[in-house]
């Protein structure tokens, strides 16, 4: 998605700079509908690289841009091999998918649920089942797959934060609500804390807490879940994804992604750091599986230490 967008706003600076119309780039290049060089500059459809060539012919660009425009094309037109095997992703899912799998840092806060990355399958399935229910009951779901071939997408997606060597910078602000009983039944939640406090100390993960009671700013509210995606490319725009629940909106103007930028470290100020929400996250781990028996507890305390000197070792590192 961002690699189309960047292509066709190449596109519409080559052709206003040629001094072009749409129609005459049109007539000039014989396609026949006048829609096609709209979705290539609005980047809504995947781009052909003979049509971009083309183009390219008719604007008369250099050698140099017109090796890196059809390098862009091919990243453009291409889709990880994971994404080409979930078709049946809900298009909200597939536009943060598109958008995780080249970015270079990735920003989230979501006010009530756990982050789609960070979910365990159990946790997704219920996000996923849920959501489901309500859109059957206002008689607005038009899902394909089911909901294990969702959430099997899900899961692929968090693939990018298990490879240390290319995976982006990720920090989450998760609100401790998201972790609370309306979440789901003790046995979910005790598997989510669990893959949070593996996933705390990987390097290139930050996790943060926020506390039920614990005020923002001067008492601001954050009113929604979001996202901000930056990219290697410095001529890659920040993209900014605002989940609403049942439909998402991208913006990449840069008023817009200021605000919340500064709303994000408001969040991060006011929640815990990094190494105090580990320990949260091993405290509250560690109390469910108390909760819920001998058996559970004996089953936990086999990997807490091991995930304590992990802990220890991150603190060392910083």
């Amino acid at each position: 998605m961002l690699r189309r967008r960047r292509l066709g706003l190449e596109l519409r600076k080559l052709r206003e700079a040629a001094g072009l119309t749409g129609d005459q780039v049109i007539a000039r290049v014989g396609w026949a509908s006048a829609s096609k060089l709209s979705r290539l500059e609005n980047g809504r459809s995947r781009p052909d690289p003979a049509d971009v060539a083309a183009l390219l012919d008719l604007f008369g660009v250099t050698e140099a841009q017109r090796d890196e425009l059809l390098g862009i094309t091919g990243e453009a037109g291409d889709m990880r091999g994971w994404l080409r095997r979930y078709s049946v992703m809900t298009p909200q899912q597939r536009s943060f998918a598109e958008l995780e799998a080249g970015c270079a840092e990735i920003l989230e806060y979501n006010p009530v649920l756990v982050p789609g990355l960070l979910q365990t399958i159990g946790y997704a399935r219920l996000r996923i089942v849920s959501a489901r229910q309500v859109e059957f009951w206002a008689g607005e779901s038009e899902h394909v797959g089911s909901p294990e071939d969702e959430v099997a997408a899900r899961v692929a997606r968090q693939s990018l934060l298990s490879h240390p060597d290319d995976a982006p910078r990720y920090t989450a602000v998760l609100e401790e609500s998201a972790l609370g009983r309306r979440a789901g039944p003790p046995e979910v939640l005790r598997e989510q804390l669990a893959q949070l406090c593996e996933l705390a100390v990987l390097p290139h993960v930050t996790l943060h807490v926020l506390l039920r009671d614990t005020p923002i700013g001067n008492w601001y509210l954050p009113p929604t879940a979001f996202s901000i995606y930056r990219f290697a490319d410095p001529l890659d725009p920040e993209t900014l994804a605002i989940e609403g629940g049942f439909t998402n909106a991208m913006s990449t103007e840069a008023n817009t992604l200021n605000a919340y930028k500064v709303a994000f470290e408001w969040l991060r100020s006011a929640a815990l750091s990094a190494a105090d929400t580990t320990s949260w996250l091993f405290e509250a781990a560690g109390r469910l599986a108390e909760a819920a028996g001998p058996s559970t507890a004996a089953n936990g305390s086999a990997t807490a230490p091991a995930q304590r000197r992990r802990h220890s070792d991150r603190l060392t590192d910083r």
